[in-house]
């Protein structure tokens, strides 16, 4: 695949989703163990990707920010039963600032929270609704940051379970609201995966194969990533599949060697406060010239965080891992710096439009 296609009309995006939806897919096959219900997610007639407000063409989901938050809660798995702030006054704080990345084009933002981890699938929707932004959810769970965010049943429970609970949600919606995921969004460290988070990864493998979602996974380094490419490979997952989630954090140069294989490559950590964005420019210039840049995605990872720990009532503070203002500083600084560092106009399009389209479309992708 070329890395700067000449356009990039809407019929241009179709077309190329198109074709990598033709070339990627085989027959799909039911996970094993899968429930009856689960086996009866087909894969899309034609490419498209699953909103909080139900399914988008491929080709309608427009310049993408592809790692970003909302609402995030660090409080714990089991100390955290529902939303702590009310979402009225959430949706005041952010909503204007989901209009204002409407007003410089962006049309859709992937919604990376995971359950038990502060996902609000309602806030979500209404503010997709209100803002004129697509927003798409998840399914999974987050084994980083020491396990903190799985839930008991994560360790005891089989993998053919956690995929069940998993693909109820994309089946039925998630805890009864009828939204849908998009992705499937899992967490691990550094080096290679301990065996709950194997178990983890094969749960989503199993509901990939059943419903075509993707796997976007946040990764501690360049070993982590091999070792969830090898389990993919085991499992009969394309590297395709895979997401790897905040690639940036991991020297290199081995997103060259993943990217190589199909592994999306997901630099999703630009801030302002970065010490060196030559580095983060030098990274996406070293894809494009090896012919990957249509392997990169680019976003902020920036949202708001629940402070406190009060049951009811807590305020929102915005976490924007160093930007004073959220989801501006790619287009405030990253855009003008990666030209003036070597990219087209033609390349932002294909990894802000193009290649989320690609990333996330809905469809098997077996070897």
């Amino acid at each position: 695949m070329p890395s700067s296609p000449r356009t990039f009309s809407r019929r241009a995006v179709l077309q190329q989703v198109t074709l990598l939806t033709a070339a990627a897919s085989l027959s799909p096959r039911p996970a094993a163990g899968a429930s009856a219900s689960a086996a009866k997610i087909a894969p899309a007639a034609e490419p498209r990707i699953m909103t909080v407000t139900g399914p988008i063409l491929a080709a309608d989901l427009g310049l993408t920010l592809s790692h970003e938050h909302i609402t995030t809660d660090f409080l714990g798995a089991e100390k955290l039963p529902a939303p702590r702030y009310d979402r009225a006054v959430a949706r005041a704080l952010i909503q204007p600032h989901l209009e204002r990345l409407r007003e410089r084009g962006v049309r859709s933002l992937f919604e990376c929270t995971p359950a038990h981890i502060g996902r609000d699938v309602l806030l979500l929707r209404d503010l997709s609704q209100a803002a004129k932004v697509q927003v798409i959810t998840n399914t999974g769970y987050y084994g980083a940051a020491g396990d903190r965010f799985l839930p008991q049943h994560a360790f005891t429970e089989s993998e053919t379970t956690l995929a069940e609970r998993w693909l109820h949600e994309c089946q039925d919606g998630i805890e009864g609201t009828g939204i849908r995921p998009g992705f499937i969004k899992l967490g691990t460290g550094n080096g290679k995966l301990p065996e709950h988070h194997r178990k983890l990864l094969r749960a989503a493998c199993r509901v990939h194969r059943a419903t075509g979602l993707t796997i976007a996974m946040h990764t501690g380094d360049g070993e982590a990533a091999r070792d969830e490419l090898r389990l993919l490979t085991e499992q009969g997952v394309a590297p395709a599949a895979l997401v790897w989630v905040h690639a940036q954090n991991d020297p290199g140069p081995i997103q060259i060697e993943l990217a190589r294989l199909g592994v999306w490559i997901s630099l999703d950590g630009y801030s302002l406060a970065l010490r060196n964005p030559e580095r983060f420019a030098n990274l996406v210039l070293a894809l494009k010239r090896e012919g990957l840049l249509h392997r990169v995605l680019l976003s902020h990872d920036d949202g708001w965080a629940v402070e406190g720990e009060a049951a009811t009532g807590a305020t929102l503070k915005l976490f924007g891992n160093g930007n004073p203002q959220p989801y501006r500083s790619l287009f405030e600084r990253g855009h003008p710096d990666l030209l003036a560092a070597g990219l087209t106009e033609e390349d932002w399009r294909q990894i802000m439009i193009t290649n989320p389209a690609a990333a996330f479309t809905i469809r098997p992708r077996l070897l």
